[in-house]
């Protein structure tokens, strides 16, 4: 699991490069108002694209299943179906989106001052909507065949670019959050079209072709089931964070800003522990196709244990240099934006335990086929944290620390009650 997990976790790593690249090099050269715009943008396209992301993983735990009982007819039907399926899904979204601007961003309590400046942003970046399903699609499907090297090489990349233009629209031709805005997206665009044109070349059973419509219509509700129940997982939770930062854009631009980098820094921080949650997942959906139901048990008491002692290594770092990562993204004389958000920081990163096993608990139930479950704890983490926040957040006292804590708050709660019905599954066989 380490070793497929590896170049998964450096992708990610790497993809993290996108939002960071524009964070730092915003931060740096744009001031706080734009950081606080980016930040807010950044939060609403890990939603929409969560969407898109939940149906590659849900349909891509499906190719696994198949793939681990060496069907190559079945293997060649699921990933013809839902390329068409979540493709549409995708166009569909993308028109929402740039129909919905203006209501979107009123409903995230944007501040007057910073609307204008966030409008610009999100109309750019809403243009790299389906290529991030193009990207998220091959990358999954190769990964669930065993080649997680391939999605590394596209997006190590396509990061590089992102990161040089950047540099060169924002510092060298002034063209402001804009052009940050166009360096993702443009990189976006290669990481898409490269990894699809390489798929087509050199794995063409995870290409998707022509079928009969019979056989669309007998594999299509299977896709759907697998697909939308990781796709509700991903969006419900991505939609609490959404509300969340409606919340904290409520406290104004110092809170704002700092909540725009910690973020980043703590997705960062724990993204390891996600990748090696959807890597053992993988490895769940293969094992369990293939019949191999000890090494499903004995890969989920490894997987727990790797999680953890990774995720109290995390927490002690973060704990400790907390302003430090946030004078990387903020300049030294922004003294509250610091503050704040190493106040975050320290507080959520000392829980990192209760993610990482949150993670893994969302893989295990989409491997074995419950990938309901998955929704369940997502709602319930989701949920506390919302009802918490914005409960308390108003009084008087708790402010922003209300959101903080009703983070990891949420985590153990649906910690407690995913590793209860593994233990309860596990009598039953």
């Amino acid at each position: 699991m380490l070793l497929f997990a590896g170049p998964m976790i450096l992708g990610n790593l790497l993809q993290q490069c996108y939002n960071i690249a524009d964070t730092l090099i915003v931060g740096q050269f744009l001031g706080a108002g734009a950081l606080a715009s980016v930040g807010a943008a950044y939060t609403l396209m890990t939603f929409l694209t969560s969407v898109l992301i939940g149906l590659c993983m849900g349909s891509s735990s499906l190719a696994a299943f198949y793939f681990g009982k060496k069907d190559d007819a079945r293997t060649k039907e699921t990933v013809t179906a839902s390329f068409l399926f979540i493709a549409l899904s995708s166009v569909l979204l993308n028109v929402m989106a740039f129909a919905g601007i203006d209501e979107i961003l009123a409903l995230l309590q944007i501040p007057e001052e910073l609307f204008a400046m966030m409008k610009e942003y999100v109309r750019i970046i809403f243009c790299g909507i389906f290529f991030v399903f193009l990207y998220n699609y091959f990358a999954f499907n190769l990964r669930a065949a065993g080649n997680s090297m391939t999605p590394l090489l596209f997006l190590g990349i396509s990061a590089g670019i992102n990161v040089a233009l950047d540099l060169i629209f924002v510092v060298d031709f002034h063209l402001g959050i804009g052009g940050a805005a166009a360096a993702t997206v443009i990189a976006q665009i290669f990481s898409g079209v490269g990894i699809g044109i390489y798929t087509w070349i050199k794995s063409p059973l995870l290409f998707p072709k022509g079928i009969r419509l019979w056989k669309m219509k007998d594999s299509m509700p299977e896709i759907v089931r697998f697909s939308v129940a990781a796709s509700v997982q991903q969006s419900v939770m991505n939609f609490g964070i959404l509300m969340i930062q409606g919340l904290v854009n409520s406290f104004g631009t110092v809170v704002m800003a700092a909540f725009a980098v910690a973020v980043k820094i703590d997705s960062f921080a724990y993204m390891p522990a996600q990748e090696f949650a959807n890597a053992f997942s993988l490895f769940i959906s293969q094992n369990n196709g293939g019949g191999k139901k000890e090494r499903v048990k004995q890969g989920t008491k490894e997987a727990i244990k790797t999680s953890v002692l990774f995720c109290l290594a995390v927490s002690v770092m973060i704990f400790v240099f907390a302003p430090q990562f946030m004078k990387l993204f903020v300049n030294a004389k922004e003294s509250g934006i610091i503050q704040t958000g190493a106040e975050y920081l320290r507080i959520e990163g000392s829980f990192y335990c209760g993610i990482g096993i949150l993670f893994l608990l969302y893989g295990y139930y989409r491997g074995i086929g419950k990938p309901g479950m998955s929704v369940v704890l997502t709602v319930i983490s989701l949920g506390t944290r919302v009802a918490l926040a914005y409960a308390f957040a108003p009084m008087p006292g708790f402010g922003v620390y209300a959101i903080w804590w009703a983070i990891p708050i949420g985590w153990v709660l649906a910690d407690l009650t995913g590793i209860l019905y593994m233990r309860r599954l596990q009598k039953q066989t």
